[in-house]
This record gives structure tokens, C-alpha cells and sequence, in this order.
């Protein structure tokens, strides 16, 4: 997950990818998103949700807001991956 170098913005959370603009939906660490290898990055739930919809094999586990894994799950099953660089009308709320 940490094959990007280039420097994060330190207002937004680590599942923010470089190229997305959006600003995070609540806490940076409202959840924590797992790749395939064990990597975990937190994340706010718009980003997270993101970041799972893009990963091959990731999952969510549950961060510092009850039930935020919940939403970032349904919320990534409505998602393309990489939604940032060709929107649609499903991720526009997220």
C-alpha cells in the first residue's frame, strides 16, 4: 500500500490517494483498511471506502467511530475503482 512517495497532505487521512481531491468525511482514523499482504492504512470513511473499492482483496476493519466499517463496506460496493479520475453518479455522496 505505501508504493506512492510522494509526500501526503497531513490534513487529510493516509487512505486519501495523492491524486483525489475530495476532503476526508470524519475522523482520519474512522477506519483502518487492509491489503492483501497485511499493510493497513487508517482512513477517514469517504476515502476508506474509496481505497477499498480500489484494492484487489482488501478489507475493512473498524477504526475510532462505532460503526464506520459498516458504511465504508456498503459504501465501497457502489464505488469503481479509482472513482476520483472518471466520477459517477454512485460515488457522488461519498
Amino acid at each position: 500500500m505505501d508504493q506512492d512517495h510522494t509526500p501526503q497532505d497531513t490534513r487529510r487521512c493516509s487512505a486519501a490517494h495523492v491524486e483525489d481531491r475530495t476532503p476526508c468525511a470524519g475522523p482520519r482514523d474512522a477506519v483502518t483498511v487492509l491489503d492483501a499482504v497485511g499493510g493497513a492504512v487508517p482512513g477517514c470513511e469517504r476515502h476508506g471506502a474509496r481505497m477499498l473499492a480500489s484494492i484487489h482483496g482488501a478489507r475493512v476493519e473498524p477504526g475510532s467511530v462505532v460503526g464506520a466499517a459498516t458504511r465504508v463496506l456498503t459504501a465501497a460496493e457502489g464505488l469503481v475503482p479509482f472513482c476520483w479520475r472518471a466520477p459517477t453518479r454512485l460515488d457522488a455522496a461519498v
